[in-house]
């Protein structure tokens, strides 16, 4: 057998369904690891070794009692995983990346804790993320920042970012992340990761401050489409979830789609930007994969209301501004939070819902545009994954922490997000399912220099037809070794 940590989280179920492997010893495996690399990683804030090897033990006793004629094993039975910190995990602190907050563990579970947890999943700890999840980088004053496994000068990305660097790096199989804007597909594109972010409705809501737009999602990050497909399986009530599961479903390779291929983006106007040669590489390959598969792409003409970015930024920052902070730890927050919390706080209600009211007509506009094409091809990320700092202008890599100060200029760093990610908060605002799968590498080989992803995004309700595009693709690949080995 490979080492505990290079098996898949599918395989890895399989070993502790079969008793090839205790949860004691799975756990016992992880956590030496995460001891071993989050030093120089920064993907855990917090690690919960005590309870993780309670819950083993306990995952280790149901596993006999099976044996002795009692119930089944949950799905998830003994695969360990880790909670971006803003999902609650009872009895744990949810810091939400802030040091103007309280430290009260939280009471009970949140919805995405209760259903993986539920499903048998046992939980090492609590992952790196921004303050409040608003950017797209792992950065802020509670902790060392999330680093990339790949390149430790360079960001894991965000908001899911600590979880996505934990996944490449072997600290854990999988991990469930929560996508607003991009958070679970931004990071996972940086770190070489499959990133799957369902469609409005279908999963228990991933935590945020606010979301009047609901445009937060709960998803896997993976090293495999069948390891994301089980963690849907988890997720996703059964009345919902496809005849046979996510995970089996994958046996069937999806028909001949017609693919529409956009660099179009809602961001243009206000941030004109252009694509690194890096991005429109992975697109070229994303293209020939798809195409060698038997699938048409065609250039997509796309086009965006420019009045996007303002209604955008208004839903996306709102909750951020009714947050419970005591006026004497405002200073406490990053430069941006507080920009954003101030212009939240002097927005009116009628404001807000002017640019919801809009975002509801973009909907409709961009689901018309998509329905030309079965799927809708675009790189995931416009940049190759920044250096640690580069959002906030701190030290190159980050190598000062914590800074003496935080520099920047609230205004350049969401400049800076949204040029580096232009492709991912429309499909949020559009509540569509959408993928972003590694495919190119700027090293010689899989595994070398950095990754590049390409995004697909798809029609409501295709989540297994994307989970089925995204597996027939790594199988024309070679996979890329675990960070660090």
């Amino acid at each position: 057998m490979a080492d505990i940590h290079e098996l898949g989280a599918v395989q890895l179920r399989q070993a502790l369904d079969t008793g090839q492997l205790s949860a004691a010893q799975v756990a016992e495996h992880f956590l030496a690891r995460i001891e071993q690399q989050n030093h120089t990683l920064g993907a855990f804030v917090t690690v919960t070794a005590d309870r993780a090897m309670l819950d083993a033990r306990a995952a280790d006793e149901a596993y006999v009692r099976r044996h002795s004629g009692g119930p089944g094993l949950p799905l998830l039975h003994g695969v360990p995983l880790a909670f971006k910190d803003l999902a609650d995990v009872a009895g744990i602190v949810t810091t939400h990346g802030s040091g103007a907050l309280d430290r009260k563990p939280a009471p009970e579970d949140g919805a995405l804790a209760a259903a993986l947890r539920g499903a048998g999943a046992i939980s090492l700890g609590k992952t790196q993320v921004p303050e409040f999840g608003l950017t797209a980088y792992s950065e802020n004053r509670i902790a060392p920042p999330s680093r990339n496994p790949y390149a430790l000068s360079r960001s894991s990305g965000g908001s899911s970012g600590g979880s996505a660097a934990a996944v490449a790096a072997g600290l854990v199989p999988f991990a469930p992340g929560s996508d607003g804007g991009g958070s679970i597909r931004i990071p996972a594109a940086a770190c070489g990761l499959l990133g799957f972010k369902p469609g409005r409705g279908l999963v228990p809501a991933g935590e945020s401050v606010g979301d009047a737009a609901r445009l937060v999602v709960a998803g896997p990050l993976a090293r495999s489409a069948p390891d994301a497909a089980l963690m849907m399986d988890a997720l996703v009530p059964h009345g919902i979830r496809p005849e046979g599961g996510y995970l089996a479903g994958l046996e069937e390779t999806p028909a001949p789609l017609r693919i529409g291929a956009s660099l179009d983006s809602p961001w243009s106007t206000a941030f004109p930007f252009a694509p690194e040669q890096e991005a429109l590489d992975a697109l070229a390959k994303g293209v020939e994969l798809l195409t060698g598969a038997g699938h048409s792409v065609l250039d997509a003409g796309i086009r965006y209301d420019n009045r996007y970015p303002e209604a955008f930024t208004t839903a996306w920052t709102a909750g951020v501004g009714s947050a419970r902070i005591l006026p004497q730890r405002e200073a406490l927050l990053t430069p941006l939070t507080r920009t954003f919390r101030r212009r939240a706080q002097q927005r009116s209600a009628a404001k807000v819902n002017e640019a919801l009211g809009f975002l509801r007509q973009f909907t409709h506009d961009t689901v018309v545009q998509y329905a030309q094409w079965d799927i809708v091809l675009t790189p995931s990320l416009a940049q190759t994954p920044r250096p640690v700092g580069w959002f906030t202008g701190s030290m190159p890599g980050g190598e000062q922490w914590p800074a003496p100060d935080w520099p920047g200029d609230a205004d350049d760093d969401y400049r800076k997000q949204c040029e580096f990610a232009p492709w991912s908060s429309m499909v949020n605002v559009c509540g569509l399912p959408a993928v972003t799968v590694p495919v190119h590498w700027t090293g010689p080989t899989p595994g070398t220099g950095l990754p590049m992803g390409i995004q697909l995004i798809g029609k409501p309700g295709s989540e297994l037809l994307l989970l089925r595009l995204a597996r027939q693709l790594e199988l024309q690949q070679k996979p890329a070794p675990i960070a660090g080995g």
